[in-house]
């Protein structure tokens, strides 16, 4: 029998949803589309391969919805359906389960979770459904999130909603593929729209790609406006969802109006940590640790180190090969091959160095 599919975010992916993409107008780049619409179905292959059972998409009204009447910072649709816009009518299917469950579960979490049962489904989660390659017919569960009415929730807060939403989800029992759909900068309906703040993007997806993800905490409310990073919010939900890592797939595309980038990360995959260059004290190395602090911190301890080092190594519980290493007194090798901490290696070989030519300045 097969293990249990565990329970949470399993798959995560951050990916554009500009207008462009389905109204293909003469000012569009059609091969940079198609390079688009490639690499999110490529993300959209691997993520449904995880089984996931439930699709929780994440992305930001654009005036349609939330203007006047009430504007949530997060609002999730709990309808069985719902319909779309623009060149996406018609039906699209809801889970309104899990709409229901997340008002519950992260008001649990500390998060007043509003939710709507009429509102239609605006393109800007569509085709992120669509071009990931889920039809109408796999339920989605959509969370809209207020980036462009001010006060928008802040990125810290946003963050936290990412964290909220993960546990909740692994509460309820669900294995989930989260897909934050929104640009990176862009100025819709502004005298900016045709300059997109690519520097800015560029250290942005560097940071992600190289799964710096808290990195996109560096940008505050105002930066978010000034730079047209306003969608950075729904990134900013998934990077709270899943932390740092890095993702199996990245590609960045600006175009004279967007930054389309596509990133995506399979959490069920273990990542192998990244060695330290000051790693944490070994604890089967303790003897050695504490051999080596002498020497480091006790001139005394030292000097007798230097008179007789074998009896010296008598008094600490020391392996064959510490001792023998101990008794070599190299600095680099104890650091690498032993995991034992620079400081504690370069200053117990410094304090070992001065000792010595002290001795030999006193002895001409």
């Amino acid at each position: 029998m097969s293990p249990t599919p565990r329970a949470g975010i399993v798959g995560v992916a951050c990916v554009p949803h500009a207008p462009q993409f389905l109204s293909r107008p003469d000012t569009e780049d059609p091969d940079q589309i198609e390079r688009v619409r490639a690499a999110m179905a490529q993300a959209g292959e691997r993520l449904r391969a995880l089984r996931p059972d439930c699709i929780i998409v994440v992305s930001n009204d654009h005036g349609d919805h939330f203007v006047t009447h009430s504007v949530p910072a997060f609002c999730v649709h709990a309808a069985a359906t719902a319909d779309g816009m623009h060149k996406h009518r018609g039906d699209w299917t809801l889970d309104p389960s899990m709409g229901y469950g997340l008002v519950r579960r992260m008001e649990e979490e500390g998060f007043d979770l509003a939710y709507t049962l009429s509102a239609k489904l605006p393109t800007a989660f569509t085709i992120p459904y669509e071009f990931m390659g889920f039809d109408r017919g796999i339920p989605m569960t959509p969370i809209f999130v207020n980036a462009y009415v001010p006060p928008q929730p802040s990125p810290l807060r946003c963050h936290a909603f990412g964290q909220a939403l993960a546990r909740a989800v692994t509460r309820m029992g669900r294995r989930a593929v989260l897909i934050a759909s929104g640009g990176l900068s862009h100025y819709p309906g502004t005298v900016h729209y045709p300059n997109p703040d690519v520097d800015t993007d560029t250290g942005l997806y560097e940071q992600m790609r190289a799964g710096n993800l808290t990195g996109l905490l560096a940008l505050d409310e105002a930066a978010l406006d000034r730079t047209g990073n306003l969608e950075l919010r729904e990134p900013l939900i998934a990077a709270g969802a899943m932390g740092n890592r890095k993702p199996f797939l990245a590609t960045f595309e600006p175009s004279w109006h967007h930054t389309y980038s596509v990133l995506a990360w399979d959490l069920t995959e273990d990542e192998p940590a990244a060695p330290l260059i000051y790693p944490a004290l070994p604890p089967r190395r303790v003897a050695l640790v504490e051999a080596l602090y002498r020497l480091r911190s006790d001139p005394d301890s030292a000097r007798r180190y230097l008179a007789d080092p074998q009896a010296w190594c008598d008094a600490y519980a020391l392996a064959a090969d510490e001792r023998a290493a101990l008794l070599e007194m190299n600095p680099d090798r104890l650091r690498d091959e032993f995991s034992i901490h620079a400081l504690l290696t370069s200053g117990a070989a410094t304090q070992l160095r001065l000792l010595r030519e002290r001795t030999a300045s006193s002895n001409p």
